[in-house]
């Protein structure tokens, strides 16, 4: 190790701010790597991170990845029985938890056949504390030997399309997630870089977009819990700790965008991924920040193959960007053959990219079924333009069809979000016996924002700026969205 005393993570809890030195990181999942293995956890086993953002996090699943065992994050939103579904569907032989919520593991801990050990970060009668258990064992004697191929983590899916999949990851993996760091963030590193991310480092954004790349690059990052994401709270936290690169997911920037900057908020690079944002979003962040937002797309199967980059090519910002260096990415047809430029169908990743997936979990048919030959096929609808530029259209389920059109929610929602009193959008479509289904937006105002005249205004605004045929026939107002774990807007629930 060159530096060990470099810090690494800055962990922030209510009792105040912990440097942790890349030495120390590196002797605590020594350690319990070694606690792992006295309890028989092995080779290949899956060992469960159900803890929020925090040092713990990095340290277990390098100690897992010492054993050459499979990394697991799970949200500590997770109720029972979704917590039950996930252990028992990947076999999880270890889980490192929290106080809070160790009660609703050990309610469901009788039904996991496989789970050895359960170690918990607070102390209790009802687990072996990690600390206590690192503080007595010694480092691991020697590594298990793993290739680049070798199973290394295992993120779920979020479900919003059917039961949720484990999606196997190699040691590759962190490669793949690179080229996107490093353009996204403008030449990632630089010196005085720091990062930070609200996001759960369960989601494949907030773990490979911002955490993981960090630790590889030497940059310190910040490890903070925010229980429900505050506007003043992260730009205080911001500027009290010198942040300069974030990963934002879209719901965060949209409430920041209700709230004025501080002084001491200094950022260099803004990056956001997993719904698209619109030109009156990225237009506020340049203006606000006075540094560009890159978005980025992929998909827990394949991230980060899509991306703006401000400071490396002309930004559209109607559209996605440009594949990253190391993906071949191209739109199909349903007979998978290419599309023209400017026509609609399935954007698909060709086979070889580091950050594909190896499987899903024990679902051999679905794997087959996510492959159209050496095309993975991320059931998202777009069009790529002469020059390369993605625009993303919808979810193939999200799409809705009325009076013949396919038409995608993504363009109607970032044009209602480019009225100044709209916090929030979402467009689904409604059953219609002759339209087939016509449209409907549900929008959340910001605070203070009068609904007299809104629903006109707001269709009308549709109306002019893409097209008549795409415009809401109504709009609800609501006080918010129904959103998975991840921050993506649950538009199904919409629907029903």
């Amino acid at each position: 190790m060159a530096e060990p005393e470099r810090v690494a993570v800055t962990e922030i809890t209510e009792s105040g701010a912990r440097d942790w030195t890349y030495g120390a990181l590196k002797d605590a999942s020594d350690r319990l790597a070694s606690v792992f293995a006295a309890a028989g956890v092995a080779r290949g086993d899956r060992v469960a991170v159900l803890l929020a953002q925090s040092a713990a996090v990095p340290i277990v699943h390098f100690a897992a990845m010492k054993l050459g065992a499979v990394a697991l994050p799970l949200f500590t939103l997770f109720g029972e029985d979704a917590l039950l579904y996930r252990l028992s569907d990947s076999g999880a032989a270890a889980v490192v938890t929290d106080g809070e919520s160790l009660p609703k593991l050990l309610k469901i801990a009788p039904q996991l056949a496989d789970l050895k050990l359960v170690l918990c970060t607070d102390q209790g009668p009802d687990a072996r504390h990690i600390w206590a258990e690192i503080a007595t064992h010694p480092p691991l004697a020697a590594m298990a030997k793993t290739s680049a191929e070798d199973p290394a983590v295992m993120i779920y899916t979020s479900g919003t399309t059917g039961p949720p999949k484990g999606v196997l990851h190699a040691h590759r993996f962190l490669f793949g997630h690179l080229p996107s760091m490093e353009l996204t963030h403008e030449g990632f590193p630089q010196p005085g870089d720091k990062g930070w991310t609200p996001a759960d480092w369960a989601w494949i954004g907030g773990l490979m977009d911002m955490a993981m790349p960090c630790l590889y690059y030497g940059v310190p990052l910040v490890a903070h819990r925010m229980r429900k994401f505050e506007a003043a709270a992260a730009y205080a936290l911001i500027a009290d700790h010198a942040i300069r690169n974030l990963f934002m997911p879209p719901t965060a920037l949209k409430l920041l965008r209700g709230a004025a900057v501080p002084d001491g908020v200094s950022i260099r690079s803004i990056s956001s991924g997993g719904e698209s944002l619109g030109a009156a979003m990225l237009a506020w962040g340049q203006q606000a920040f006075g540094a560009p937002i890159n978005e980025l797309y992929g998909q827990t199967e394949c991230n980060l193959c899509i991306t703006q980059a401000a400071g490396f090519m002309a930004v559209n910002p109607e559209t996605m960007g440009q594949a990253l260096p190391g993906f071949d990415v191209a739109v199909m047809d349903d007979h998978g053959t290419p599309c023209p430029p400017g026509v609609m169908g399935e954007i698909c990743i060709r086979k070889g990219a580091a950050s594909m997936f190896l499987r899903y979990w024990n679902l051999p048919e679905k794997t087959a079924e996510k492959f159209r030959g050496d095309w993975l096929r991320t059931g998202d609808l777009g069009c790529m333009d002469a020059q390369g530029y993605f625009t993303f259209a919808s979810r193939d389920d999200d799409v809705i069809t009325s009076a013949g059109y396919r038409i995608g929610p993504s363009e109607i929602e970032n044009c209602l979000m480019g009225d100044p009193d709209v916090v929030m959008a979402a467009a689904v479509g409604i059953p219609d016996p002759v339209r087939t289904e016509i449209i409907r937006a549900f929008v959340v105002l910001r605070n203070g924002a009068s609904k007299d005249g809104a629903e006109k205004r707001l269709i009308e605004r549709v109306k002019q700026r893409i097209s008549p045929h795409v415009a809401p026939r109504d709009v609800v107002f609501v006080e918010t969205l129904p959103m998975t774990a991840t921050g993506k807007v649950m538009r199904r629930e919409l629907r029903a």
